[in-house]
């Protein structure tokens, strides 16, 4: 009892020092501490720029990265960075003057949707018609990485920043659409009944994730947060597993090979796709868009103003009568179902998959992309995703193959400091945001 009486002020004192830090940011502290922060931002960053570490010598990256005038230039930024946040006053607010014109620009663009429909047709052009002139190689990443992502990013932002289902699984549905592909082309030990071309493949291997999105649903529909998590990381897993051991089902981890392409055979039409990206990327394009129009339907009707519900308050949603359990299978059934394309378009490009095409991380990547453009927001998804996809493919000049994942982890950090409810948050998160501050 006398331990319990002691613990208790300790726990009190900890409460509220973790409550000091949430009030308080380090741009709000003393003077000298602030300077002592940005001094330390520019130690880390020399480190994170500086030589590769070795194996023989654990301590080489360090010292060759804080010999070199590196250091001295990230320095000399830090304590200028420091100088015109203490004595800048009027750059800060000539600089606010200079940016205003840009958010009453895109107030009056956000009241008028003649203006927002030009500018998405606009975007639309450039998308079709940029690429033409992008080398093969550039090209290839905006299918590979780019469009593949963004199909992701949209059925997860159903499941998480709709219903608010934390789903750290969802590439397994992009697996099983990989699958379906290899399987109704005949290219599985099992053979199918009859024998698809892609592009019917794309909606049966939808049909089939939407499925396995109910399987998946259905068990863990009493789960949330921590514990939903886990338990589609589990799914992710039994999918990997299955794919990689059960040899006479999915040939293991030989993998499968001459996955056919698209092509069209309608009378006089007779086209092939090949080897070239930019036919994966209208295609993947001419996806992207007509599920971004069901999607935008569904997200202002009695669908979609529910999932928002349940995400807000289940308990409060199911007290109004909601049927909370058919609108979360409907939740992630219908993501499930946009990875299932993916899956296919992927698989028939690349003509070969194994299980180690849809490892963990691309769960935690996709994860990644939609906060990072705003859950909930689709135009806020389809710019985070088509940004953080692209980084690694920007970055590769300049920056060593093993940190740029680094430098997108630090990103990251730097953007949920700063902004956390994403670069285009959806309207209620943002009102919600700013409803806090």
């Amino acid at each position: 009892m006398s331990a319990v009486l002691h613990e208790r002020p300790k726990a009190v004192a900890s409460a509220a020092s973790v409550a000091r830090l949430r009030r308080t940011r380090w741009h709000q502290q003393p003077r000298w501490r602030r300077l002592g922060a940005l001094l330390a931002l520019g130690v880390l960053l020399t480190l994170m720029t500086g030589e590769q570490g070795s194996g023989k010598d654990l301590l080489y990256s360090v010292r060759t990265s804080l010999t070199g005038g590196r250091l001295w230039a990230f320095l000399g930024l830090a304590v200028a960075a420091w100088l015109l946040a203490e004595l800048g006053a009027p750059v800060r607010a000539a600089l606010r003057r200079a940016v205003r014109p840009v958010g009453q620009a895109r107030d009056w663009v956000g009241e008028r949707r003649g203006v927002r429909l030009g500018g998405a047709l606009v975007a639309l052009a450039l998308l079709i018609f940029v690429p033409l002139t992008l080398s093969k190689a550039t090209n290839q990443v905006l299918v590979d990485w780019v469009g593949i992502y963004v199909l992701l990013a949209l059925g997860l932002n159903v499941v998480i920043g709709w219903a608010g289902l934390l789903d750290l699984g969802f590439v397994a549905f992009f697996a099983i659409g990989g699958y379906s592909a290899a399987f109704w082309t005949g290219h599985l030990p099992i053979q199918p009944p009859f024998h698809l071309n892609p592009f019917l493949v794309i909606p049966v291997a939808m049909a089939t994730c939407l499925v396995a999105g109910v399987l998946l649903g259905g068990p863990t529909l009493r789960l949330r947060g921590d514990y939903l998590a886990i338990v589609t990381l589990g799914f992710h897993e039994v999918i990997y597993l299955v794919a990689k051991n059960a040899d006479g089902l999915t040939h293991g981890s030989i993998g499968v090979f001459g996955i056919p392409h698209f092509s069209i055979s309608l009378g006089p039409i007779q086209y092939r796709w090949k080897l070239d990206p930019l036919d994966y990327w209208w295609l993947l394009l001419g996806l992207i868009v007509l599920i971004v129009l069901v999607l935008r339907r569904l997200e202002y009707s009695k669908v979609g103003r529910t999932w928002i519900a349940i995400r807000e308050d289940e308990v409060a949603a199911a007290a109004h009568g909601v049927n909370t359990v058919k609108y979360k299978l409907m939740a992630f059934a219908i993501g499930a179902s946009t990875s299932g394309a993916a899956g296919v378009v992927y698989a028939s490009k690349v003509g070969f998959i194994n299980p180690e095409n849809f490892p963990l991380l691309y769960s935690v990547l996709v994860l990644a992309y939609v906060i990072f453009g705003g859950m909930g927001s689709i135009p806020g998804v389809l710019m985070g995703a088509g940004l953080l996809a692209w980084l690694p493919h920007a970055l590769k000049d300049v920056v060593d193959q093993k940190d740029r994942f680094m430098y997108l982890g630090a990103l990251l950090v730097v953007m949920m400091i700063y902004r956390p409810q994403g670069l285009l948050p959806a309207k209620r998160r943002s009102a919600a945001s700013g409803g806090a501050k």
